[in-house]
C-alpha cells in the first residue's frame, strides 16, 4: 500500500484559552464542555508536535463572589480557596491537560492589572465621572434605560438596581468605528460568522458607551484596588479579561509573551460574546496589544429545549456522569453531540443511545472482532504480511477511506468541526465492520492455503483500527491508549507523523485482550406498563403435530425453532443472581439481550467475541427483572457445561439447520 506523509499544514504554535470561571459555586456541564473542548484542541496540536499552551483558571473577584462568601459566613478569599479546588479536582477527573491555571487573586495577575490601569490612566484612556444607570448584580454590568427589557436586565432577565455614583471610565466609545472595520476586515476574528454579525449588529445599531471600569469600595470591597485611587476596586470584567495576557508574561516576561501571543483560539460561551468581542478588543487596542487570532463562541447545553439553570434544577453534574459512565464516554458525548456554535441538548437517554450505538456496538464490537480473530487465526500475534498473489481490492479500498479521513482531520479541526471529525472516524469504524463481513476470514479458514489472505485481512483491519484510535485519542485518551496497547503498541500515545503509513504494527507482536472497552448500558424503562394477561383460551382439540405420548415431535415442530448464530458483544453479571449473566449479542441484522444461567461456568470476559447458537424466535421473558430476548444453547454433563458453537468461524445471523 502507498505510504502517505503529512496530514495537513500545521501552525508554528497554538495557544488556546477557556474563559476563567466564577468561584461562587461548583462547576457544571457548561464549564466542563468548554474545558474539554480546549483540551481536545490542545491535545490534537500536541500530537502534531506543535508547541502548545493551554490556559484555564478562575475569576475570583466581583460582587457575586463577595455575596457567596457572605452567604457562607466566610471571607471572599476563603470562598475562592474552597471553591477553586472543585474546578481543579474536576479537571483532573476529566483528564484535562492544561499547561497553566490562573487565579485572578494571584499576585502575578494583580500586578499586571494595576500596571495596565495606571498606564491607560496616564494616557487619558481612563477618566473619572459621575454615572447614573441600571446595574445588574448577576451580570455585574451597567445598562442604560433603553437597554432594559421589561425593566429587567437584557442579558439574564433579573431585576436591576438604579445607581448614581462617581466612577472611572474607559474611553471605549472612541474605538467603535475601528472595531467595526477590524471585524469586517478579519472574517476569522469572531467565529462562527453569525456571531460576528451579531456583534456588528450591536455596534452598528447603537452608540457605544464608555465602559465603567471601577466600583467604589463602599459598595464592593472585593477586587483589585485602582492604583490611582484607593477608594475604588477594578470592575471584574476589566480585571478578568487581562488574564489571557497576564498568564503568558505580559509586562513580566517579554520573551514568553512574544512566544505565545497572539492567542490562537479563545473559547467562550455565547452568553459572554459582548464582553469578549467588544470590551476585550477595544482594551487591547488601547493598550497597543495585538488582537487574538480567533474568538469562538459555542452554544448552550439545554435539557430538552430548556437552558440548564440551577434555579430550574436541571443542571447536569459532571461528577455524577463520570462516576456512572466513565470519563472517556462523557468526553466523547460532549464533543460528538454539539455542533460548535449551535445549542445542543443533554439528556441521559440521548447519552446512553449514542454511547451504545457509537462506542459499544460500533467501536467496541470492531475491536473485539479484530482482536479475537487475530487470537484465533494468527496465534494471538500481529500477522506477517505479503501482497504476493493476493486479492487486496477490499483492503486497498478500506485503507484509502481510512487515510482520506485522517488527511481531512486537520482541516476539520481547524474549521472547529469537531463533531464532524468524530463522525468521520466513526464512519471508518463502521466500514471496518462491513469489510470484515465482506472478506469473512472465518469462511476463508475453512479451506487450507488461505492463511496469507486471512493474515492480510486482519492486519489491514488492525491498521485501520490503529488509525481510528489515534484520531480519537484527544477525545478519549484513556480508552484509546488501552486499545493501542491491546494492538501490541508500546507507545500508548500516538505519533501523528506515522499515522497514515501502512505497516506501523510490528508483525509477530503479541496482542492482548482489554475486555469490553465500552460495556453496553441499559437504562430502566420509564412508565413501563406490565404485560397484559393473556385471555383464557378454550381447550382446542389435539392437532396432528402435537408431541405424541412417547415424547417424539414432528418435523414441522423442529422447523418452527429458529436457530441462528450470534456473536457475543458484551457480558456482565446480574446483581443478586449468582448463576445469571446478561449478554448483548449480534444477530447480524439486529442486536439483542439474552439472560443465561452460565455464570458458574464462564467469566464474562471469556465470552466476548464467541460465536454461539441461540433460539432467535423464543418469546421474550424476564429473569430477575432483566429482559431476555432469546436463549443460547449449551451442553452439560454433571457439573460441566459448554456452549454450543459452530465448526469454524461464521458470521452472526447464519441459520443453524
Amino acid at each position: 500500500m502507498k505510504k502517505r506523509s503529512a496530514m495537513s499544514e500545521k501552525p508554528s504554535k497554538y495557544y488556546v484559552t477557556t474563559p476563567i470561571y466564577y468561584v461562587n459555586d461548583k462547576p457544571h456541564i457548561g464549564h466542563s464542555y468548554t474545558t474539554i473542548l480546549a483540551d481536545v484542541l490542545a491535545s490534537y496540536h500536541r500530537l502534531l508536535d506543535v508547541p502548545t499552551w493551554f490556559l484555564t483558571g478562575t475569576d475570583e473577584h466581583g460582587q457575586k463572589v463577595q455575596q457567596a462568601a457572605d452567604a457562607n459566613g466566610i471571607t471572599p478569599q476563603e470562598q475562592c480557596d474552597q471553591t477553586v479546588v472543585r474546578f481543579q479536582e474536576l479537571w483532573k477527573r476529566l483528564e484535562i491537560q492544561n499547561d497553566d491555571f490562573i487565579r485572578t487573586t494571584e499576585e502575578r495577575h494583580k500586578k499586571v492589572v494595576q500596571e495596565t490601569l495606571q498606564e491607560l490612566f496616564d494616557r487619558d484612556e481612563i477618566y473619572k465621572a459621575e454615572y447614573e444607570g441600571w446595574y445588574c448584580v448577576g451580570c455585574e454590568r451597567f445598562f442604560t434605560e433603553k437597554d432594559l427589557v421589561d425593566g429587567n436586565c437584557p442579558e439574564c432577565g433579573r431585576p436591576v438596581d438604579k445607581i448614581i455614583e462617581s466612577n472611572y471610565f474607559f474611553r471605549m466609545s472612541k474605538y467603535q468605528d475601528w472595531l467595526i472595520d477590524y471585524i469586517e476586515s478579519n472574517p476569522g476574528f469572531i467565529q462562527p460568522s453569525f456571531r460576528a454579525n451579531e456583534t456588528l449588529g450591536f455596534l452598528k445599531n447603537k452608540e457605544l458607551q464608555d465602559l465603567c471600569i471601577s466600583r467604589p469600595k463602599s459598595r464592593l470591597a472585593w477586587g483589585i484596588e485602582l492604583p490611582f485611587d484607593a477608594e475604588f476596586v477594578t470592575y471584574v470584567w476589566f480585571d478578568a479579561l487581562i488574564n489571557y495576557i497576564s498568564a503568558v508574561g505580559y509586562k513580566s516576561d517579554e520573551e514568553q509573551f512574544e512566544k505565545w501571543w497572539p492567542c490562537s483560539c479563545q473559547l467562550i460561551g455565547k452568553d459572554i460574546l459582548t464582553t469578549h468581542t467588544v470590551y476585550w478588543p477595544t482594551m487591547l487596542k488601547a493598550m497597543g496589544v495585538e488582537m487574538p487570532q480567533s474568538i469562538f463562541a459555542h452554544g448552550w447545553w439545554l435539557t430538552g429545549r430548556t437552558k440548564m439553570s440551577k434555579s430550574l434544577g436541571n443542571v447536569v453534574n459532571p461528577m455524577d456522569m463520570i462516576d456512572k459512565y466513565g470519563v472517556d464516554a462523557f468526553r466523547y458525548f460532549l464533543i460528538a453531540e454539539m455542533t460548535l456554535g449551535q445549542d445542543a441538548s443533554f439528556t441521559e437517554e440521548a447519552f446512553v443511545k449514542r454511547y451504545n450505538s457509537d462506542l459499544a456496538n460500533d467501536l467496541g464490537n470492531v475491536t473485539n472482532r479484530v482482536l479475537n480473530m487475530t487470537s484465533r487465526y494468527c496465534e494471538g500475534k500481529i500477522p506477517a504480511i505479503s501482497k504476493d498473489g493476493l486479492d487486496t481490492v477490499l483492503e486497498d479500498a478500506l485503507w484509502a477511506e481510512t487515510t482520506a479521513v485522517a488527511e481531512q482531520m486537520g482541516g476539520m479541526i481547524g474549521d472547529m468541526k469537531l463533531d464532524a471529525s468524530v463522525a468521520a472516524v466513526m464512519g471508518v469504524v463502521r466500514k471496518i465492520n462491513v469489510y470484515l463481513q465482506e472478506r469473512a476470514p472465518w469462511s476463508l479458514a475453512k479451506e487450507a492455503g488461505n492463511e496469507a489472505q486471512i493474515g492480510y485481512c486482519l492486519y489491514t483491519a488492525a491498521e485501520c483500527l490503529r488509525v481510528c484510535a489515534a484520531l480519537l485519542y484527544p477525545v478519549m485518551p484513556e480508552k484509546m491508549a488501552a486499545l493501542r496497547t491491546a494492538l501490541g503498541m508500546s507507545d500508548a500515545k500516538p505519533q501523528l507523523d506515522k499515522l497514515i503509513i501502512f505497516g506501523v504494527l510490528e508483525p509477530g507482536t503479541e496482542i492482548s485482550q482489554p475486555g469490553a472497552l465500552f460495556p453496553r448500558i441499559e437504562l430502566p424503562k420509564k412508565d413501563e406498563k406490565p404485560a397484559e394477561k393473556p385471555k383464557k383460551q378454550k381447550q382446542q382439540p389435539k392437532k396432528k403435530d402435537e408431541p405424541a405420548k412417547d415424547g417424539l415431535i414432528t418435523f414441522d415442530q423442529v422447523m418452527a425453532v429458529n436457530l441462528k448464530t450470534a456473536v457475543v458483544l458484551e457480558a456482565e453479571k446480574i446483581d443478586g443472581a449468582d448463576k445469571l449473566l446478561k449478554l448483548q449479542v449480534d444477530l447480524g441484522s439486529e442486536k439483542r439481550q439474552l439472560v443465561a444461567g452460565i455464570a458458574l461456568h464462564y467469566k464474562p470476559e471469556e465470552l466476548i467475541g464467541k460465536t454461539i447458537v441461540v433460539v432467535a424466535n423464543l418469546k421474550p421473558a424476564k429473569l430477575r427483572g432483566v429482559k431476555s430476548e432469546g436463549m443460547l444453547l449449551a451442553a452439560s454433563v454433571g457439573e460441566t457445561l459448554r456452549l454450543v458453537t459452530v465448526d469454524g468461524e461464521i458470521g452472526p445471523g447464519a441459520s443453524v439447520k
